[in-house]
């Protein structure tokens, strides 16, 4: 609670001392609204720098305050520089003979005018070089492994040493993971067979969980709310299902009547079973990434706007309103980041379950739906 109240008042109190919103200075803003949702939209993109916050000098000029971070590109032969070459976009960046560009959060190869030439639908056409750049959604994801492997070191060496009983944060987060053990993983994917996803399923629920939580500090690195991260996520989900699948999970998706019928009354129903089955191995790993993405860009975007309303409205009830929502919502934000990160793993171990499973076909089945 005390991170997000943190939070809007140090948003609140940078806008008000700034007269203004942080500017983009590609979008050049025209009015408060515009300019509300060209913050938001900045907000919501990874970046090549981590800017801690902007304000606003008597001329006019936004000023940044943060640290760059290292651009490594490949562009017929490997780049490193660093991002404040950029200057946040608003300088070109000469490397080798190469004239770069930072549009729209995308480093494009441009001359040395910074020209960037469109498509016929609009999109920059300039030659675009391989991006292996260390963002800030990298750098948190840095952080975020690095604290787990810290503190899960600890809570392992506090077992050893205590007999087997945890002490100092150990004591908090260890509820967390008998729960993640007997509530999820032994429920779900069975008692012989859950411990090979353990190491896994503990990971990833606090590695979203962490990530989300990152979100909602002063930092509002939105890491879980980049598709490509949730992507990544669920296709690890993916892959461990389907090679750790049994030969009855396999022959299952081909053959999920099993011996109820003879072979030729089944192949009508073939026709329709067997491409729903394929269809929802892509369909499971796309539930996982659309949900995780969707409601963490979700809370980021509504709690932006809220806190944007109280520049738009200019009224001390309008503001109160617009403030008050705002802390209501990043309270919420904190139930619906443990509830991503538990569902998330829930339907890792759900699926763990029926790729680990050995049954009947035909009973299998049966118990399959009803479980759903």
């Amino acid at each position: 609670m005390q991170n997000f109240f943190v939070k809007l008042l140090f948003v609140t109190t940078l806008f008000i001392g700034n007269g203004a919103f942080a500017q983009d200075h590609e979008s050049e803003p025209t009015d408060k609204k515009t300019e509300v949702k060209a913050y938001i939209q900045h907000h919501l993109k990874d970046s090549h720098d981590f800017n801690l916050f902007s304000s606003t000098d008597e001329s006019g000029e936004v000023q940044h305050y943060g640290f760059p971070l290292p651009v490594i590109l490949w562009d017929g032969g490997l780049k490193v520089f660093s991002s404040s070459k950029f200057h946040h976009g608003e300088t070109l960046a000469e490397v080798d003979g190469n004239t770069y560009k930072l549009y729209h959060s995308k480093i494009y190869r441009t001359d040395e005018e910074g020209t960037i030439n469109y498509d016929e639908e609009q999109h920059p056409a300039n030659p675009k070089p391989l991006d292996f750049s260390i963002t800030k959604s990298v750098v948190m994801i840095f952080i975020t492994g690095l604290l787990m492997l810290w503190l899960f070191s600890s809570l392992a060496k506090s077992y050893a040493k205590n007999g087997l009983i945890a002490k100092g944060a150990g004591r908090f987060f260890e509820p967390i993971v008998l729960y993640i053990r007997d509530d999820i993983a032994r429920s779900n994917i069975g008692e012989t067979k859950y411990k090979k996803y353990m190491p896994y399923l503990l990971t990833i629920f606090f590695f979203i969980f962490f990530l989300n939580i990152f979100g909602l500090t002063p930092l509002g690195v939105n890491v879980t709310g980049n598709i490509a991260v949730t992507v990544a996520l669920a296709l690890i989900t993916f892959l461990l299902t389907n090679f750790t699948g049994t030969k009855d999970y396999w022959k299952h998706l081909f053959d999920p009547l099993g011996n109820t019928m003879p072979w030729y009354a089944k192949i009508p129903l073939y026709i329709i079973l067997v491409p729903i089955e394929l269809l929802g191995l892509i369909i499971k790993p796309f539930s996982l990434l659309i949900r995780l993405y969707a409601n963490m860009q979700a809370g980021h975007i509504v709690l932006m706007s809220l806190i944007g309303l109280m520049f738009i409205f200019k009224s001390w009830l309008g503001s109160s309103l617009s403030f008050g929502l705002a802390f209501a919502i990043s309270l919420i934000e904190i139930l619906v980041a443990l509830l991503q990160a538990y569902i998330f793993t829930m339907l890792s171990a759900l699926y763990f379950g029926f790729a680990s499973e050995t049954h009947d076909h035909a009973d299998g089945h049966e118990g399959e739906i009803q479980h759903l």
